[in-house]
């Protein structure tokens, strides 16, 4: 690809990026929080139909996934979950293959009070687009639609077929990723547009997601020391948790990419519920728990590892010895993935980094994780992450930065381009 055709596609991005805002303000004013997902869905299909790929759009049926490499348990309901995907088909063949790939499915957003504008009604302001999932990631989804649209406007198409996927469960199961793959869905490579800071991901966790199912036993808070407080107890058993958090940060010491990085495996007792009076000692109480794993650590021998723990802990605990906790597997159960074996597409996106950026692009060793594992590891699709940049992901006042998305919308027009192969329109 020359200089004047890579021109003709930036200078497109360009022209239409104020259409793109004006598309992503649209996408992450829609509270597509688990479970609420389908108008982001309707959304995109629209999308979709309206640049004329063919859309299959379907409901996902959790037993067609179950047993497959990656899978996590649902638990919530799940009878409206979809996943959305939109094929270019080339007319003359000979490009490669790709998959692009956003999630829409948003974290909630949290007390409404605590957010300086509010969380699904989108603001510009000072460079940045704030809204719950403006970085994570609706942004980048709709900057890989445009990144399309910019070939097309620069009168050229792709002589590679083309996958453009949206979908569900990323910020807990992953299985919408997966259900693609189920589906067929296969390229020569894969592409998520994940906010990176201009980054590519180079190496990421895993992640557990299980819940202490913690028993008491009920009395009168005047006589407290006859009975025991569940709430204390998984106290008790968190607290034995973060001392396993310190053995896995230990043990990630000598990994050649995460040993780099000062406690990249994190423990997150992320929600509490407990009790039922004020002055009960109360019964029970469970503990949604998250903690990482890295690339080539086993899921189920960090399983037996965190179960080992709590049994542990509750042997020298009183009540706890004699009335175990609970260990419920409540989502993620996902490998760590890095990049290997892809010198052929980040080739490809090296030169488009460096017409846009200059240099070389940098690495980026991620403590979260990504749908990319799926290809990679399921498939062996080389599966690339690389996005914009932004803050306060999965907190008050989420935003992404507007200079970033253009840049990074280039860089994906111009791999485009790159990888796939591009002929007159």
């Amino acid at each position: 690809m020359n200089a004047e055709t890579q021109q003709r596609i930036v200078d497109a991005v360009d022209a239409g990026f104020e259409a793109q805002l004006a598309t992503t303000r649209d996408f992450v004013a829609i509270p597509s929080t688990r479970g609420a997902e389908g108008p982001c869905q309707d959304m995109i299909g629209d999308l979709l139909r309206a640049r004329g790929y063919e859309v299959d759009d379907w409901h996902i049926n959790v037993d067609d996934l179950k047993d497959l490499r990656g899978f996590g348990p649902i638990e919530h309901d799940f009878s409206k979950a979809r996943s959305v995907v939109g094929t270019y088909r080339p007319q003359t063949g000979g490009g490669k293959s790709l998959i692009l790939q956003g999630h829409c499915d948003v974290v909630p957003a949290g007390p409404l009070e605590l957010w300086d504008t509010p969380p699904f009604s989108p603001v510009i302001k000072d460079g940045k687009m704030f809204g719950r999932g403006a970085c994570d990631m609706k942004s980048g989804t709709i900057g890989a639609l445009y990144a399309l649209d910019a070939i097309k406007a620069a009168g050229l198409k792709p002589t590679g077929r083309i996958h453009f996927q949206s979908v569900i469960e990323e910020e807990s199961t992953g299985v919408g990723a997966l259900s693609t793959l189920q589906r067929g869905y296969r390229a020569d490579a894969c592409f998520i547009p994940e906010p990176t800071g201009g980054k590519m991901v180079r190496s990421q966790v895993g992640v557990i997601w299980f819940r202490l199912r913690v028993k008491g036993h009920p009395t009168h808070v005047a006589f407290a020391g006859s009975g025991s407080n569940a709430i204390m107890a998984a106290y008790h058993l968190v607290h034995a948790l973060q001392k396993l958090e310190i053995e896995w940060n230990e043990r990630a010491k000598a990994d050649r990419h995460f040993g780099t990085i000062n406690h990249p495996i994190n423990f997150n007792p992320g929600i509490i519920k407990g009790g039922d009076w004020a002055s009960s000692v109360p019964a029970w109480c469970d503990v949604d728990c998250r903690i990482a794993i890295l690339p080539g650590w086993s899921v189920a021998d960090h399983q037996k590892e965190i179960m080992a723990c709590v049994t542990a802990a509750s042997r020298n605990h009183r009540f706890l010895a004699n009335n175990p906790p609970e260990v419920e597997w409540s989502g993620f159960l996902s490998e760590g993935y890095e990049l290997t074996d892809a010198a052929a597409p980040e080739a490809a996106f090296g030169k488009a980094f460096n017409k846009v950026y200059g240099g070389a692009v940098e690495d980026l060793v991620f403590t979260a994780l990504t749908d990319t594992r799926f290809y990679g590891l399921n498939h062996g699709i080389p599966s690339l992450c690389f996005g914009a940049s932004g803050g306060e992901m999965h907190g008050f006042n989420e935003y992404v930065d507007l200079e970033s998305l253009k840049k990074t919308t280039k860089a994906m027009a111009l791999f485009i381009a790159e990888w796939c192969g591009v002929e007159k329109a």
